[in-house]
């Protein structure tokens, strides 16, 4: 369904064969007769218009003779730290905008709204307010992403460490997946934003609009980059506590092992079957033997503890 308004948001009736000046027109999954349409009123290339219906085509910029094409990407549900993308293609004129897109954008609405209170000043300021709204996306991504490691980093130890390490690893690796996915798409659209803003045919004021939402990109870009050493610092931690607790288990019983050393030599001793030992004959020698193991196992117990090696 073709969609045309113009720049202060006003629902209009497209018109094939030339619409006028200042208008805004998005057409989501356009059939061949919609294509032939806007074909009439909007001038395409056609490589630019066969990458538009690409279904999985990248972000990405080309500066056609018809236009400026922009292909730009995002995400379709960043408050589940999903990586699911879907498509926005801008054919970008001096006094007109189409949009192109795989299924409607969430908000699209909110930025024809926008234009009601506010109008554009041109079709590259609504460009720019799709792409910030676009960006948004990325924005929140990376918001509900650094929480829920801030969430992993403290269970790790609280009260309940235990139930929450044994969960972090697949956990862990399941949010490195996502967010590889997400940052390979945000790299890809600040790649496609820096030739925006670079070469787009555009007023000054509007290069600047794109170099706005191109930085933007570039920050998001970089707390994806620390996100993704957080998880990884999070998961050599997890492995040096593992480490710790295999080194205190192994001191615990090394000390157990030190304490029944010199008992044992004690008890092969006395399990001698030589005729002449004192000890043999001797009414205390039973007494004697205990006496000697329970005082050299405490004195050791005693040292290993003033020690802290128990």
């Amino acid at each position: 369904m073709i969609e045309a308004a113009d720049f202060t948001g006003k629902l209009l009736d497209p018109l094939p064969g030339g619409p006028p000046a200042d208008i805004w027109v998005h057409v989501a999954q356009p059939s061949e007769q919609e294509l032939e349409q806007l074909q009439a009123s909007f001038p395409m290339n056609k490589l630019a218009l066969e990458d538009a219906l690409e279904e999985g085509h990248p972000s990405h910029y080309s500066s056609y003779p018809e236009g400026d094409v922009l292909t730009f990407r995002f995400l379709c549900s960043p408050e589940e730290l999903g990586e699911e993308s879907q498509r926005l293609t801008l054919f970008l004129y001096s006094d007109r905008l189409l949009s192109l897109s795989s299924d409607e954008p969430p908000y699209l609405a909110e930025v024809r709204a926008t234009l009601e209170h506010d109008p554009a000043s041109s079709a590259g300021d609504i460009a720019f307010r799709l792409l910030d709204q676009g960006a948004r996306s990325y924005a929140e991504f990376v918001h509900n992403l650094e929480d829920r490691i801030d969430e992993l980093e403290l269970g790790m130890f609280g009260e309940q460490q235990d139930q929450h390490q044994k969960r972090l690893v697949p956990t862990v690796f399941g949010l490195k997946q996502r967010l590889t996915q997400a940052r390979r798409l945000c790299l890809e659209a600040q790649d496609a934003l820096v030739l925006l803003a670079r070469h787009a045919s555009a007023s000054e004021e509007d290069l600047l609009r794109f170099r706005d939402v191109r930085d933007s990109m570039n920050r998001l870009c970089k707390r994806l980059d620390t996100s993704r050493d957080n998880l990884t610092n999070l998961l050599s931690i997890y492995s040096s506590v593992q480490s710790q607790r295999m080194n205190e288990v192994m001191r615990t019983l090394a000390a157990v092992s030190t304490v029944f050393l010199p008992l044992t030599f004690l008890a092969g001793v006395w399990g001698m079957n030589f005729e002449h030992m004192p000890e043999l004959h001797w009414p205390f020698g039973y007494a004697l033997a205990w006496l000697s193991f329970v005082l050299v196992a405490a004195a050791l117990t005693w040292v290993f503890r003033q020690r802290g090696w128990w």
